[in-house]
């Protein structure tokens, strides 16, 4: 915002207050989304459950 200031672009702080830090490009706003799955997985083809006592 200091920037766009330091540039004679008018900024209210009650807009600066609705921004959010965090970018947003990987979010589609027309609510389509697309995704690629390997083939196995489309075909229903899972890998098994992590078993938790097997330790990482």
């Amino acid at each position: 915002m200091n920037q766009l200031r330091a540039g004679g672009y008018p900024v209210k702080d009650e807009d600066v207050a609705r921004l959010s830090p965090w970018p947003h490009e990987h979010i589609n706003m027309l609510g389509r989304y697309s995704f690629s799955v390997p083939e196995a997985v489309a075909k229903g083809e899972l890998r098994p459950l992590r078993d938790p006592s097997d330790g990482d």
